[in-house]
């Protein structure tokens, strides 16, 4: 791979030892994936953790003096005095949660711990190249924006943050992004929870590539197009898809395949998504707990759980959560949203999500949640997944 004079200094150790350890890890991929040179990143986003083997590569960098060059955003960790209160988190779990919220400041990084950073605190616009890392982000800047980025880890996308670069292969060239398979959409798409369950779908059925989904009969919301992103990105590894007629690069199914448009395609019926939604189902028993927002709730859905919440108690049986960002609970608890879940006995939470140690303690219970996301990445034994009328039914009877 070619490098410029300003980049081997870097890889040589010239502009400290930090910057090197990230542009290291940015060669080997490059070469690894047999591209041609390194090209500037606008912005990034690392999928961080609050676990050990985020703490490791965060504390290296920054040790080493690294900084970031471009904005860098973080996924979600937890809020360390609010669950440790309220959990009694060992101390040695936290403290590496701890550190790692440290590491990502030293580093320069945006701590908005939130795994929908393209909502609000990092927004790519269309063309940009940048470097994002979390399951529901890689799809959606690509797909919806129209921004380019790879399928990066947290720590290549971090070094990208870091360096300011990224090696130009993948999905940051026009011809990896023509759609690769044609899925043929014959299901009735109601609602969120249907895009949920296409999305998942989708993901196991097409594996990795970049499908295109034709019958889609109306311009999908913001947070059925995340969940799609989320869902697909969960059960496959789809860090790109087309909708022609409503997302960025597909005006049509001949630009959105580059005019080779195949003649086999993916057919999915109603009966695919109640299939779906069966084989998400882990457990007949009752539920503990109900667990919202993965990917973190947008102020819309947040406004929804408040409505339907309005005047009801949850059951002295279950607990409810909502997960969403700090910048989505601030504008909650001005509208009133916060005010009104938290009264009926909910919760509404952020900096973090069903992946992290803070969860733990729910290790032996039943989770009820609308993510099959949250149920694959669950910290609990086992998952009803279902629409989020039915969670909140269940938080508030009991049953």
């Amino acid at each position: 791979m070619y490098l410029t004079k300003e980049e081997e200094k870097a890889l040589k150790g010239e502009l400290g030892q930090g910057t090197q350890q990230a542009m290291e890890l940015l060669v080997a991929i490059g070469d690894a994936y047999e591209a041609e040179r390194l090209v500037p990143v606008t912005r990034a986003h690392a999928a961080s953790s609050g676990q050990e083997g985020d703490l490791y590569f965060v504390e290296l960098l920054a040790d080493g003096g690294a900084f970031c060059r471009v904005p860098t955003t973080t996924n979600p960790v937890y809020d360390l005095e609010y669950f440790h209160q309220r959990f009694k988190i060992a101390e040695e779990e936290a403290e590496v949660a701890r550190r790692v919220m440290e590491g990502y400041k030293r580093l320069g990084a945006i701590p908005s711990w939130s795994c929908v950073p393209y909502l609000n605190e990092n927004i790519p616009l269309f063309g940009e190249i940048v470097a994002f890392s979390e399951s529901s982000a890689t799809p959606y800047v690509n797909s919806v924006i129209g921004a380019r980025t790879n399928r990066e880890a947290a720590q290549s996308a971090l070094a990208a943050g870091v360096v300011g670069k990224t090696p130009e292969y993948g999905l940051l060239l026009k011809d990896n992004r023509k759609g690769t398979h044609h899925v043929r959409v014959e299901a009735t798409l109601k609602d969120e929870f249907d895009y949920t369950l296409l999305g998942y779908h989708v993901g196991k059925a097409v594996g990795y590539g970049v499908p295109v989904l034709s019958g889609i009969q109306k311009q999908p919301t913001t947070e059925e197009l995340i969940n799609f992103c989320a869902m697909s990105n969960t059960s496959g590894a789809i860090s790109m898809f087309h909708i022609p007629e409503y997302t960025a690069e597909a005006s049509s199914m001949e630009e959105a395949f580059q005019r080779e448009v195949p003649e086999d395609k993916i057919t999915v019926t109603d009966r695919e998504l109640e299939r779906t939604y069966e084989e998400l189902q882990t457990t007949s028993g009752e539920a503990d707990f109900v667990m919202l927002g993965c990917p973190h709730y947008t102020l819309k859905q947040v406004g929804e759980v408040a409505r339907m919440l309005e005047g009801k108690k949850i059951s002295s049986k279950m607990s409810l959560w909502v997960c969403t960002s700090a910048t989505t609970k601030l504008l909650a608890d001005r509208i009133g949203y916060t005010g009104i879940i938290e009264k009926a006995g909910g919760h509404v939470v952020v900096d973090t999500c069903i992946d992290e140690p803070c969860w733990s303690v729910y290790k032996d219970k039943v989770g009820m949640t609308d993510s099959p996301k949250c149920a694959y990445y669950r910290r609990f034994r086992e998952a009803k997944v279902a629409r989020l009328r039915d969670c909140v039914e269940a938080a508030v009877k009991g049953k």
